[in-house]
């Protein structure tokens, strides 16, 4: 289980990706059913750091702290050559299996420490073009919020790279832990990886509260079958009016979004209850059981079997 986290700076640090990894694993959380890590930032010259923005950060531990981390992260950064003493870290933690997360431009350290090579990245939209043409043996997808490939995890700009820790998060501690985590740092702790960075369509200028009602409504309703149409007559639009601002509101189409509340609520249960899996798919909309994995294992690479003896309740003995 992770445990060990070691943060990067990299001279040209940005504050902004640097405080999103302190803020995720930093802070202890055990007194509201939250992880705690031992946490620590690491440079390869211990003392003053440069930021982007022109002020130091004093760091006092070198890389040898970094020998054993379950997770090294890397912040946004200035695009440039990178001291060979972290690339060395980044490529250790990735040969004994640990996890690797990028914020944003981090992605390029990964890549020229060599694990993107032959894995699937993303990076902020605006720098997507130039990773791929300087490394052309990494899938760049542009369009999405973060990419885990072989716990190598890389994410797009500022607000992202909270979705890919806490991703890292539910996969090593479950959905309750990160909800924990969520709910202190008051975002969202569902955003998948595969939504878009960004919105072409502006979302209009004037509405109402429809969408937050809605969704409030379709949590509720999670054991049912729900139709676009259904939703849009809640919301008071037409079906296709409904699908396009839903997206633009929310970053994925209703269906996405609603499956994502299922799998959500079903790996609740299954850390929390001793409700059997046929209770669990009905209770959450999926229907069956077998319905249910298929959904576990596309999206979470996991069965709920699996899911439950990694995360479920363990009675004392």
């Amino acid at each position: 289980m992770l445990k060990n986290v070691v943060l990067l700076a990299i001279p040209g640090v940005a504050p902004f990706e640097f405080g999103v990894v302190c803020e995720v694993f930093g802070i202890d959380r055990s007194d509201t059913g939250g992880p705690r890590f031992d946490f620590t930032i690491a440079t390869a010259t211990p003392g003053p750091v440069e930021t982007s923005l022109g002020y130091d950060m004093v760091i006092t531990q070198d890389l040898s702290v970094a020998a054993h981390a379950d997770l090294i992260a890397v912040p946004a950064h200035r695009i440039e050559a990178i001291d060979e003493r972290f690339l060395d870290v980044i490529r250790a933690a990735e040969a004994r299996g640990a996890w690797v997360l990028s914020v944003c431009s981090g992605a390029f350290t990964l890549a020229q420490a060599g694990i993107l090579e032959g894995r699937g990245a993303t990076t902020h939209w605006m720098h997507a073009d130039r990773l791929a043409r300087m490394y052309p043996g990494t899938r760049v997808d542009p369009d999405v919020l973060f990419v885990e490939d072989r716990k190598v995890v890389t994410s797009a700009g500022t607000a992202a790279g909270i979705d890919a820790a806490l991703h890292i998060v539910r996969k090593e501690h479950g959905a309750a832990a990160t909800n924990v985590i969520a709910r202190r740092m008051v975002v969202p702790p569902q955003r998948d990886g595969g939504q878009s960075q960004y919105i072409e369509s502006p979302v209009p200028a004037v509405r109402g509260d429809s969408f937050a009602r809605v969704t409030e409504w379709m949590l509720e309703h999670l054991d049912e079958d729900l139709t676009v149409d259904q939703l849009a007559r809640r919301a008071l639009m037409s079906g296709r009016t409904f699908a396009r601002r839903f997206r633009a509101d929310t970053g994925a189409t209703p269906a996405a979004w609603l499956n994502r509340q299922r799998l959500i609520r079903a790996q609740q249960l299954l850390e929390e209850s001793d409700l059997g899996l046929e209770q669990i798919a009905q209770q959450t909309g999926f229907g069956t059981a077998a319905v249910m994995r298929h959904h576990f294992i596309k999206v979470l690479q996991t069965s709920p079997q699996a899911y439950r003896r990694a995360f479920g309740v363990r009675e004392a003995g």
